[in-house]
């Protein structure tokens, strides 16, 4: 009968779950078509949208000044903007500046009488998602002329090796440190309140707040060489401190810097609430054990009953003050979680592009979901050692079930808006990132199955199921001394080792440390997500920029172009591939160079179907990058001259090898940027 009953369980519990696990795929497959419904174009770093002069312009009388309009607000340092003159010697006065004031915009002013020809403006700036971005583009004063620029003194978007490493390191150890902070501070709340008593789970709280408070501190001190692409040496510099002050990323560091106060207040508050022992019921207390006997041997049902009712409010009164206790402090934990969220959120991809006001809470739901599953794995790590029971393994089984679907849900959102189309899936490292991180979660998963059976495995064993309680066990006579006698002496310390390991042990039978090896494979994979997180937060979602950079690989499928030589005109054919489903989704870009030589070039850009008839689309953009001298991209102020034709001038100042790329924008969802490599000189 009893085995029977135990299928019975199983079977039912199994019926549940896969009507948990169809439920959760309806609600995301719904999600996801409201959200691809309404899909538009998302939005990237900052990108340059104007300059005055116009790029690739010749200006009659040499300008005061250099402007520079972008797609959302920048943050400046003193050489954001250098303009270099076709010896590649600097002319600007320096220190750029916001025009009238406008936070989307730069602006730098130019000595007084410049020679005529073609003058580099290498630009570089902090985009409002807190990632540094920078270009490079040209005007000519009077006419154009050849110009030989130092790659060394263009900037570019790149930050120093070392310095990227090390803001990276310290980017996934926050997030690390806040996933333990927060995940371990909600399992003792929700799930093991006496675990606030425990030495390691002690630990596990000290360690996530120290972590995060060394990774903010390391993260504010390198965000200035971050952004300006310096050494480490800069790192110490606290003029770059104060100005990091100034941007929102260091406004959002320094929030969390103060949260962080207050969290060590929530800790200490925590463990002296929750860590102190039990009061006992006032039955015990005041009735003893004869009053007890009495009752058992003289009282009928009825008084049996009221008897038993009594004891229960007088249960409920004592621990009224630990439930009170814990309420209070659940709602503090949850006020800083959401707090220390926007401190990411805040100054990140959510904060700019389309429906901001959808995405930050969305992005605070999935930080908040993300430590609970994570740091509530480390906490059960230890739980499991200390000998808790399967009632507390089933608590946190069904808040890491509610965190995976909010993961799931706000991540597929997270993934569309920084995607903005299926092809950036595979073609940009945005989506390639992504596709990892979605492996990751995948392999725990399948991890996370097999705790579940590990732990119906705790269930059906009943004298495995109860939580062990960890007897004190007295420290032999005399061991607080030590011995003259070295027989003696070894023999105390045998004896102390002994009980600190049963002490440490008696927790984990059979089934616990299945249980808990699972738990330790599952929290290693979380690692793995949270350093592609970090690197997903680091890489500009759709760029061209990324395109371009693995262009020789994109360039490699077909034969490069030969040398050319100077006054021969190039025809480069690159087909495209939108994916869309409109007539104008497929088909070849014709880009035509005359003369294709270092210096001003006319440029032709023509679109045509597949069966070779011109096609217009909403937006087309070409460029051209030198990546051997870090020099681009170069855009191309595009005229149309009829459907599917454009035109317009190229300054190409180098010979090499250069990497032409064109934009093309089929519909509101569906774009695709071919790549192709050809030489001049």
């Amino acid at each position: 009968m009893e085995k029977a009953a135990h299928r019975r369980i199983a079977s039912r519990s199994r019926i549940a779950s896969h009507r948990r696990a169809v439920g959760l795929l309806g609600m995301l497959g719904a999600l996801l078509a409201l959200m691809l419904a309404g899909a538009g174009p998302a939005s990237a770093h900052a990108t340059l949208n104007s300059t005055d002069p116009a790029q690739n312009s010749v200006v009659a009388t040499a300008p005061q000044a250099v402007t520079l309009t972008f797609s959302e607000t920048v943050s400046l340092s003193s050489d954001s903007v250098r303009v270099l003159d076709p010896r590649g010697k600097p002319v600007d006065t320096g220190n750029p500046t916001h025009a009238d004031g406008k936070g989307d915009t730069a602006r730098v002013g130019l000595n007084s009488g410049l020679a005529n020809g073609t003058y580099t403006v290498a630009w570089r700036a902090v985009s409002e998602d807190s990632h540094p971005v920078g270009g490079a583009f040209t005007f000519s004063i009077g006419a154009r002329s050849d110009t030989s620029v130092s790659a060394s003194a263009l900037q570019g978007a790149k930050a120093d090796t070392l310095v990227a490493a090390l803001y990276g390191t310290g980017r996934t150890v926050a997030y690390a440190a806040f996933a333990l902070l927060a995940g371990v501070a909600a399992f003792v709340l929700i799930c093991w309140p006496a675990g606030a008593a425990r030495r390691p789970v002690q630990r596990l709280l000290m360690t996530g707040w120290t972590a995060l408070l060394a990774s903010t501190v390391a993260v504010l001190m390198l965000r200035g060489p971050y952004e300006r692409g310096t050494g480490i040496g800069q790192a110490l510099d606290l003029s770059l401190v104060r100005t990091s002050l100034d941007e929102r990323i260091g406004t959002a560091l320094a929030a969390r810097l103060l949260l962080l106060a207050a969290a060590g207040i929530f800790l200490s508050l925590l463990v002296g609430q929750l860590g102190q022992p039990p009061a006992p019921p006032v039955a015990a207390a005041t009735g003893g054990a004869g009053e007890a006997e009495t009752a058992a041997a003289g009282a009928d049902g009825a008084d049996a009953a009221e008897a038993a009712e009594l004891r229960e409010l007088e249960q409920r009164a004592a621990e009224r003050p630990q439930r009170e206790a814990r309420l209070g402090l659940g709602v503090a934990g949850l006020v800083l979680a959401v707090a220390f969220s926007a401190t990411w959120v805040g100054a990140d991809h959510a904060s700019v592009g389309i429906q901001v006001g959808l995405a930050l809470p969305f992005g605070i739901l999935h930080l908040i979901a993300m430590a609970l599953w994570l740091g509530g794995l480390a906490a059960l790590s230890v739980a499991l050692r200390e000998g808790v029971g399967a009632e507390v393994v089933d608590r946190f089984s069904k808040i890491a079930f509610g965190s995976v679907a909010v993961l799931a849900a706000t991540g597929i959102y997270q993934s569309w808006r920084g995607l903005g189309s299926w092809g950036a899936l595979t073609g940009t490292e945005y989506g390639k990132l992504l596709l990892v991180k979605t492996g990751c979660v995948v392999v725990m998963l399948g991890v996370a199955w097999m705790s579940r059976s590990w732990l119906a495995r705790l269930r059906s064993a009943p004298a495995e199921a109860a939580e062990v309680e960890r007897a004190e066990v007295p420290e032999p006579v005399g061991a607080a001394a030590r011995s003259e006698d070295p027989v003696r002496q070894a023999q105390l310390d045998r004896q102390r080792a002994a009980v600190a390991s049963a002490g440490r042990e008696r927790g984990l039978t059979p089934t616990r440390a299945g249980l808990r090896r699972s738990v330790l494979v599952e929290a290693l994979v979380a690692v793995a997500v949270l350093v592609v997180t970090t690197m997903l937060t680091n890489s500009p979602p759709g760029r061209v920029a990324s395109e371009v950079q693995t262009g020789g690989a994109t360039a490699g499928t077909a034969a490069p172009a030969p040398q050319t030589e100077p006054g021969r005109t190039v025809e480069l054919k690159l087909p495209y591939d939108t994916k869309g489903r409109t007539p104008n989704a497929k088909g070849t870009a014709t880009v035509t160079l005359n003369p294709a030589r270092s210096g001003p070039n006319e440029v032709k850009l023509a679109l045509d179907d597949a069966d070779g008839k011109p096609v217009d689309v909403p937006e087309v953009q070409l460029a051209f990058t030198l990546p051997d001298r870090d020099l681009g991209p170069l855009p191309v102020a595009l005229t149309p001259e009829g459907t599917g034709r454009w035109g317009g001038t190229a300054q190409l100042p180098l010979a090499g090898s250069w990497v032409v790329s064109v934009q093309i924008r089929s519909s509101d969802i569906d774009q695709t940027t071919p790549t192709q490599q050809f030489k001049i000189g």
